[in-house]
């Protein structure tokens, strides 16, 4: 007698050979286990690209396999997605409290440290996307989330986005300059409150 698959068939990305990533849920109890898988891989961001692995997360997030890999069919997709869900949380944040509440230096070290401090997901937000639509679809999301961001917390609508991007493109050499060793975090943390000073005029 044949044995019923219960996961949707994939639909297979024939440029990469990987599955396309799963619609995100919709159903409550989808969404609960769509955001534990998320919290998990948080916690493994913080390690080497090269240690994660997908059988890890879903063994510390209680989830079957499968449903990991139809949700996230590479470590690169789980990545980008850990900092996509961190980024709408900080915006929510950001909303809550308001441009007040929340200073442009406070908000662009938040985005430093998730990145500096966050190994496997800085792997994966400066290698190409390649051909891979859902990568190259988790960045395009990742950038306007970060541009959106940081553009909250100023007041020229016709500027925020060139002074969002041109403050993102600093975090990015900083981090870099602290991973290769060029820079101490201390001093990183130093070069990013002054360019904000600069932008703001403070």
């Amino acid at each position: 007698m044949p044995v019923t698959n219960s996961l949707e068939p994939y639909s297979l990305d024939l440029t990469t050979g990987l599955p396309r990533m799963a619609a995100a849920p919709t159903t409550p109890r989808q969404q609960l286990r769509y955001a534990r898988i998320l919290k998990t891989a948080a916690g493994f961001a913080q390690r080497q690209f090269d240690t994660l692995s997908l059988s890890d997360v879903a063994a510390r997030a209680d989830v079957p396999l499968g449903t990991l890999y139809r949700y996230f069919p590479s470590t690169s997709h789980l990545m980008l997605a850990v900092y996509r869900q961190q980024l709408r949380e900080l915006r929510e944040g950001v909303h809550q409290r308001g441009a007040k509440g929340h200073a442009l230096a406070g908000l662009m070290m938040e985005i430093f440290h998730l990145r500096v401090m966050q190994p496997g997901v800085e792997h994966c937000l400066i290698r190409p996307a390649g051909k891979d639509d859902d990568t190259a679809q988790l960045l395009r999301e990742i950038d306007a989330l970060s541009e959106e961001v940081v553009g909250s917390l100023s007041k020229d609508a016709g500027k925020d986005a060139v002074k969002a991007r041109i403050l993102l493109h600093l975090v990015s050499g900083l981090v870099q300059a602290v991973r290769c060793r060029r820079l101490s975090l201390f001093e990183a943390e130093k070069d990013l409150k002054r360019a904000c000073s600069l932008m703001t005029g403070e």
